[in-house]
């Protein structure tokens, strides 16, 4: 009698186990798949939306810095503060999921200065690419390595 009893526990504590192990790997599925943000978003992951994000509320600050200040662009993340929707916290180099990386430079596109703005994810794969900008406001997006100005229209 003892050993059925003694069976029954050990089946019945096989099923728990049995039921918890297949809740966990229900539970570890794949994330859902990205949903666009808008028509044409061109993110391919949440955390590219928001490095993208960052990249437009950057490029509209500076096009707004460089009308109130006579023709310059701000030489610093911190000089964009409370320029349009710049932030104090988006003066931190890490983004998220991606590292920010800002300078001028002498001798921009249009032969005056500029700047250039790059994102790097912390690794880089199809749904984590890196994204360059400058002073012509075009994102470029390369999913191989280090975006550039020649890297394709993001």
């Amino acid at each position: 009698m003892k050993t059925g009893l003694i069976w029954a526990k050990q089946a019945l504590g096989m099923a728990l186990a049995a039921v918890l192990l297949v809740g966990m790997a229900a539970s570890q599925t794949a994330p859902a798949p990205y949903q666009p943000k808008y028509h044409g978003d061109p993110a391919r992951s949440e955390s590219e939306a928001l490095a993208l994000g960052y990249m437009r509320t950057f490029l509209r600050a500076q096009h707004t810095y460089k009308t109130k200040n006579n023709d310059k662009y701000a030489s610093s993340l911190s000089s964009l503060v409370h320029v349009g929707s710049f932030t104090k916290r988006m003066t931190q180099t890490q983004q998220g999921d991606y590292t920010v990386s800002f300078h001028t430079r002498k001798n921009g596109k249009d032969g005056k200065d500029g700047f250039e703005l790059t994102m790097t994810p912390n690794q880089i794969d199809a749904t984590h690419r890196s994204f360059y900008a400058n002073e012509d406001g075009v994102i470029h997006a390369d999913e191989q390595g280090a975006a550039t100005e020649a890297s394709p229209k993001a």
